[in-house]
């Protein structure tokens, strides 16, 4: 198996898994808000935010920068709750690409150790960290698939109304982030 190989697939694991419950937590938050229709805007919003998680994963494995891992950890489930209490509360409720990058920007410190330890040997970062980008957006499109068909199923099929839909997953968002939030205070 290749070296782009092995990263796309740990990309790709890194989302469809359920460790990663605070990464699907925000990328629920941020599809739940679109209709079934809107698709490609919202592949866009999340190539967006693996664009930002990509330059801080970058920077940080290459030791351009360091930050405290505490605080990253904590702001990681802050942006989750901040996109599920924005789905709520705002009427018009589209996301701006640069919010969302800036939210992968966090994202990325995230992962950034985890990765570092796996490409200490590697002599070149190019091709292990294109591979994880790229494996990391194809997981959040499955990802963002299952939301749209479950919103689809939910419009369509049980004639939910778009805003009881968004409340439910935002609700339990919020449930399920609000303990790693006070879980991981600095």
């Amino acid at each position: 198996m290749s070296n782009f190989s092995v990263y796309f697939l740990l990309g790709l694991e890194h989302i469809l898994n359920w460790a990663a419950v605070d990464h699907l937590l925000f990328i629920l938050s941020l599809a739940c808000v679109y209709q079934p229709t809107d698709y490609k805007k919202l592949l866009w919003l999340i190539t967006a935010f693996t664009l930002g998680h990509s330059v801080t994963l970058a920077l940080a494995t290459l030791h351009i920068i360091e930050v405290n891992m505490k605080w990253v950890e904590f702001l990681i489930p802050c942006t989750i709750l901040f996109s599920a209490v924005y789905n709520l509360i705002k009427t018009k409720k589209r996301y701006k690409y640069g919010v969302v990058a800036f939210f992968g920007l966090i994202h990325g410190l995230g992962f950034s150790n985890y990765l570092q330890s796996l490409l200490g040997s590697e002599s070149s970062l190019f091709t292990p960290l294109l591979g994880f980008n790229l494996g990391l957006e194809v997981g959040q499109i499955c990802v963002v698939a299952l939301v749209i068909l479950t919103s689809f199923i939910s419009y369509y099929v049980f004639h939910w109304k778009q805003k009881s839909y968004i409340k439910v997953l935002s609700g339990i968002t919020i449930g399920l982030v609000l303990p790693m939030i006070l879980e991981r205070w600095p």
